[in-house]
């Protein structure tokens, strides 16, 4: 189903262009307008130096159409859908743009489940607000806002999901890059409640990302690993712009891909679960169906995105999801990405298994991944992904759930379209760095090709 304003993750846009004070107000009051039961929306957003504004615009719209507002400051998105559930609220509304640059910011619509809002919800609310017709009431009919701090809340769920005595008792250390955003509000706070000793480095907030950027990936985190070297730290956590994603480094200083994170996590949380489905996007290494293979598991896989991961793992009745970004979906405490509950998780498995991260990391399968992108524009995105599958090399196996995906016996590449900027992707993955790093330029070189041709 094609939309035009929502995309992988709800609503994104640079600000002063496409997201201005009155595209804010329309959409806020198209949300709310949607939203038919006037009850009560819950509103929060990450640090950028726009989330301020637009926030405020947000809660000006939704007060005039009737509802209540609860107020929630700035927040990691986890923290939001976590009070969605706590609070038995209607809606949700977080004003982030992730991991975009600075300029950019964004809508997140939850729905009273605490997990974003489906596909046809959302070509629902763009219907409304293109229509322009907003169920504003009178001035008798607005509503209040009321401001709630529900960190200690949330902390305490999380930490009740982990031994926290064993983890006490493994006196650990860890280094927490927070990114200058709201990760460094929650995952510090949730550490120190384990009996971890912990060391903040970018923690104060600022819109600006000054530290090292506002996404983390590994070839930007080299201050979190030398600082793990300089303290004997045991493992690092790097967190994205609202804190639902968490890169893990090990006690030796190497920053690893979320791939071999969420491989941990399958492999540790469910050994001993009867239910053992694993849901993940198709940008998944291969490292997850092997470990599902060892222990008897399932994977179920989806296109790329969170909203179709959270939602699956509910359909599944699924314990346990996972991205190759980071994004860790532990269902006990909610089905969607939590970066807080991701680091408590870790410490848990590091408790438990009484292991260095590197050795479990050693332990596991062992592919060569490489990643890459290019920039396109939205407008020219379909023609591009039209002409890469028409173009693509014989394979094993070819995955079009998003994007096309080229499985071979031992290796595969994925192309797709970012849901979120106006870029391609390139995923890749082989049993040998030479042939992923010829696997890489291939894939740049067809969406190369495929742009000088439309």
């Amino acid at each position: 189903m094609k939309r035009k304003f929502f995309g992988t993750n709800g609503i994104r846009g640079e600000i002063g262009e496409f997201f201005t004070p009155v595209f804010v107000s329309k959409m806020s009051s198209a949300i709310a307008t949607f939203m038919k039961n006037k009850g009560t929306m819950v509103v929060g957003s990450d640090s950028r130096t726009s989330s301020p504004a637009v926030k405020y615009g947000a809660i000006s719209s939704i007060l005039s159409t009737g509802i209540e507002v609860i107020d929630l400051g700035t927040v990691p998105t986890p923290l939001l859908q976590f009070a969605v559930t706590y609070l038995k609220v209607d809606f949700g509304i977080m004003v982030t743009a992730s991991h975009n640059p600075p300029h950019f910011n964004g809508i997140k619509v939850v729905d009273s489940d605490g997990i974003e809002i489906d596909i046809h919800k959302q070509k629902s609310i763009e219907e409304i607000y293109e229509r322009e017709k907003f169920d504003y009431v009178s001035w008798e009919g607005n509503k209040y806002v009321t401001k709630i701090d529900l960190t200690k809340e949330y902390i305490d769920q999380i930490t009740s999901f982990v031994n926290v005595e064993k983890i006490q008792k493994r006196r650990l250390t860890c280094v927490v890059d927070g990114g200058n955003a709201v990760g460094a509000l929650t995952t510090p706070l949730v550490l120190k409640n384990l009996g971890i000793r912990v060391l903040s480095i970018n923690s104060n907030l600022d819109g600006h990302f000054p530290g090292r950027g506002v996404e983390p990936i590994p070839e930007k985190l080299t201050l979190m690993g030398e600082t793990v070297m300089q303290t004997k730290a045991d493992f690092s956590i790097a967190h994205d712009g609202d804190a639902d994603r968490a890169i893990f480094g090990d006690e030796k200083g190497i920053v690893h891909y979320g791939d071999k994170s969420i491989a941990l996590f399958q492999k540790w949380l469910l050994q001993d679960e009867q239910n053992k489905k694993f849901v993940t996007p198709v940008s998944s290494s291969r490292i997850i169906e092997d470990i599902s293979e060892e222990m008897g598991g399932e994977i179920v896989w989806t296109p790329v995105g969170c909203i179709y991961v959270s939602r699956t793992m509910k359909e599944k009745d699924s314990l346990l999801g996972g991205e190759e970004n980071g994004g860790i979906f532990y269902a006990p405490h909610q089905c969607v990405r939590d970066g807080s509950m991701a680091a408590a998780l870790m410490a848990d498995i590091l408790a438990q298994t009484n292991k260095t991260f590197s050795k479990l990391v050693e332990n596991l399968p062992q592919y060569y991944q490489k990643k890459d992108r290019i920039d396109c524009p939205n407008k020219l995105k379909e023609r591009v992904m039209e002409y890469v599958k028409n173009n693509v090399q014989k394979a094993s196996e070819i995955l079009t759930i998003d994007g096309v995906k080229l499985i071979y016996p031992d290796s595969w590449i994925l192309i797709r379209p970012s849901g979120t900027e106006p870029i391609f992707r390139i995923f890749v993955e082989a049993k040998t760095n030479d042939k992923a790093e010829k696997m890489l330029d291939d894939g740049l070189g067809m969406v190369k090709e495929a742009l000088k041709n439309t």
